[in-house]
């Protein structure tokens, strides 16, 4: 067994990007400039939008985060997005969810400019990644195709089974482990709360990616050996024996199933870390895309 140690190759990804920007500022070029708004004070999102800005700060990107209150409405954002698309300063930018309840999450994802969009979110983009066509891809299914690739974890003609349907993590997934090319060329069953005999399907995967949210959902039972397991679940579990009074855990049993699998993705330190750094790798993309476009 094998750990995929996302903490390890996020880190040689934000050495790689730094070297990158480094030879910018060298050079007297613009360096990559991310932009993060914050609606609301939710305690999640502010631990992750502090991380990106500190990974910028890492890497040598430039970049701005703008807080606005839980009150603020739908065109008082819409407002700020436009301000934002139109700054040419500002290569890419991410739009922190979730949104509070007065404001509508699909009209705001449809205000971002394509082509700043580094999340990965805006139908285009997700039009085009399901075309197979150059695009942003959503930051967490990067993050994993990274992963398998950097470890050389075969996938074609395998059988991948992705648990959750998600538009961020699951559906995006089961388009790319299809695709042609490496990581893909495999064949997909994509589960969900609806899906009968679940248990049996999970069975008989060779690649098993769990975007579920429920705790330790995956047993060891569950998987054949030698699987590839790819957890994509986070989740506080409150317990007063630990001293923070939680723990945090994902969608897999990983003690025992750890003991079947060929490759697998701790909880914390898999997945998690690689969403930064490809969201990096996206705002280097579209600093770039900006230059060839002038």
């Amino acid at each position: 067994m094998e750990i995929l140690d996302g903490k390890k190759v996020s880190n040689e990804i934000k050495q790689e990007i730094a070297v990158q920007v480094a030879k910018m500022r060298e050079k007297g070029e613009k360096v990559p400039h991310l932009a993060a708004i914050l609606v609301g004070s939710d305690g999640a999102s502010l631990t992750y939008v502090g991380s990106k800005v500190r990974s910028c700060e890492k890497v040598g990107f430039e970049s701005t985060l703008v807080k606005m209150p839980s009150t603020t409405s739908e065109l008082e954002l819409l407002n700020k997005i436009e301000e934002l698309n139109k700054n040419e300063d500002i290569d890419g930018f991410i739009v922190q969810l979730p949104l509070p309840p007065q404001i509508d999450t699909q009209k705001v994802l449809l205000a971002v400019d394509p082509d700043k969009d580094v999340d990965g979110f805006h139908p285009m983009n997700f039009g085009k990644m399901a075309l197979d066509m150059s695009t942003f891809i959503p930051a967490t299914p990067f993050g994993i195709l990274e992963l398998l690739e950097r470890y050389n974890v075969d996938t074609k003609g395998k059988h991948t089974v992705v648990i959750g349907r998600s538009h961020i993590v699951g559906r995006p997934m089961s388009i790319l482990m299809g695709r042609k090319g490496w990581p893909g060329n495999s064949t997909v069953t994509l589960t969900h709360s609806h899906t009968k005999n679940i248990t049996q399907i999970i069975s008989q995967a060779d690649i098993v990616i769990s975007a579920l949210g429920v705790p330790k959902f995956l047993k060891a039972e569950m998987i054949k050996d030698d699987a590839v397991i790819i957890d994509v679940g986070i989740t506080r579990v409150a317990d007063d024996s630990y001293e923070k009074g939680y723990y945090i855990t994902g969608d897999v049993d990983f003690e025992n199933v750890s003991k079947k699998a060929s490759f697998i993705t701790p909880v914390p330190g898999g997945v998690g870390p690689m969403t930064i750094a490809m969201l990096l790798k996206n705002t280097l993309l579209a600093r770039d895309r900006h230059r060839n476009r002038k």
